[in-house]
């Protein structure tokens, strides 16, 4: 969370793993059957983060900032509405990171350009990048995580989601109506924003991507496979085009954050063996009665905000087991994706967001992102888990 002088999460991640495995809290052979289990989802993060990142060199955020800007019509209350429409589809097609670093910058400089307070829209990058990440399996590594120990096709699991998903999103609206109501009450743009015709091929890519998530399933291939697939088509036409050099190739994928994930996995698996996971099992539910889904989703938004929403995601996925009942999965994590909402500790995709608007010259308040929390997210997380209920077969 620190990062001392800009460093990678991974320079700490990677000895503390090596220590882990020296002193003997948990063994090679525990450690690499955690590794070859998550390597696939690792994979697949790396070619998203490479999709998203030549998206936005082919300027389809750009574009999408310019449509904003002609859609709402000067009005803050209509930008305020197509921006959680923009952030909740970018999170749910091109996973959170998306939206909280090449998406959030576009929505503030369009809030800018049109002289519009920016705050509310910032704002709404931040808790959807969090809240929206619950609909697809790749809208999100914890996602990702817990879709292999699921049993669910990508369809099956987003049939379950997307009504706690659209049910958190309209609470958030709501909330962020009524708390931003001065921000929102301003005097409508007179501004006229630039028109940009739009990327059609890299929408074409990601449109084709998302079917092939969908179908891929039906015909035994992997969202990773796909995933990769539309990197390659991307970034072979982005070094034909110079415009992004071979390095950036490697570089955009984050390998640094691999290892990172990696070595966090094998620090999880020795604090799971040496008690907390034994702790966690004698109060996490087993059945998806509406009362077990509750008391799930809590103690999973709880872990997110003391632990951070990935290790609390690994911990939670090592207590159910291989074959966790698929209700009390979900119910973690609509906690551990919705939850963190609450604090800025929650998600590393907060603690980004917030190094993403310093570099732009703002600093968002712990105290206002702190308040708005405590009003969205215990109402989120017990609407959405009522909607996981209803639609539970």
């Amino acid at each position: 969370m620190v990062r001392p002088r800009g460093l990678p999460e991974a320079v700490a991640a990677v000895p503390i793993a090596g220590v882990v495995l020296a002193i003997g809290l948990t063994t090679p052979q525990a450690a690499w059957q955690r590794v070859v289990e998550i390597l696939p989802t690792m994979g697949f993060l790396a070619a998203i983060l490479l999709v998203s990142h030549l998206a936005a060199i082919d300027g389809v955020f750009t574009w999408l900032g310019s449509r904003l800007a002609e859609v709402c019509r000067g009005k803050p209350k209509r930008l305020l509405v197509f921006t959680f429409v923009a952030a909740a589809g970018v999170t749910a097609a091109l996973s959170l990171d998306a939206t909280v670093v090449l998406l959030t910058p576009v929505v503030l400089a369009t809030a800018e350009g049109l002289r519009l307070e920016s705050k509310p829209h910032v704002y709404a990058c931040a808790h959807l990048a969090n809240s929206a990440s619950t609909l697809l399996p790749v809208s999100n590594l914890t996602n990702l995580l817990a879709f292999a120990a699921s049993g669910l096709t990508f369809a099956g699991f987003t049939a379950l989601m997307a009504l706690p998903w659209l049910v958190t999103i309209l609470i958030e609206l709501a909330v962020f109506a009524r708390f931003f109501k001065r921000d929102l009450a301003g005097p409508r743009s007179t501004e006229k924003p630039q028109h940009r015709e739009p990327p059609v091929f890299a929408l074409v890519v990601l449109g084709v991507m998302l079917l092939g998530f969908g179908v891929g399933q039906l015909v035994h291939v992997e969202p990773v496979w796909v995933a990769a697939l539309a990197a390659l088509v991307l970034s072979s036409r982005a070094l034909a085009e110079r415009k992004i050099k071979p390095w950036q190739v490697v570089t955009e994928a984050s390998p640094l954050l691999v290892l990172f994930v990696l070595g966090l996995a094998i620090t999880v698996e020795a604090v799971d063996e040496h008690g907390l996971g034994g702790a966690l099992k004698a109060f996490l539910p087993t059945t998806a009665a509406l009362p077990d889904l509750l008391l799930t989703t809590a103690i999973a938004a709880v872990l997110a905000n003391v632990l951070n929403n990935l290790p609390a995601t690994l911990i939670l996925l090592s207590v159910l087991g291989d074959h966790p009942n698929t209700g009390v999965l979900l119910a973690v994590l609509i906690g551990v994706n919705v939850g963190p909402n609450a604090t800025y500790l929650g998600s590393l995709a907060t603690l980004l967001w917030r190094r993403v608007l310093a570099r732009h010259g703002h600093t968002p308040s712990a105290r206002e992102f702190t308040a708005l929390g405590a009003l969205t997210t215990p109402v989120s997380l017990a609407a959405a888990t009522t909607a996981l209920w209803l639609v539970l077969p």
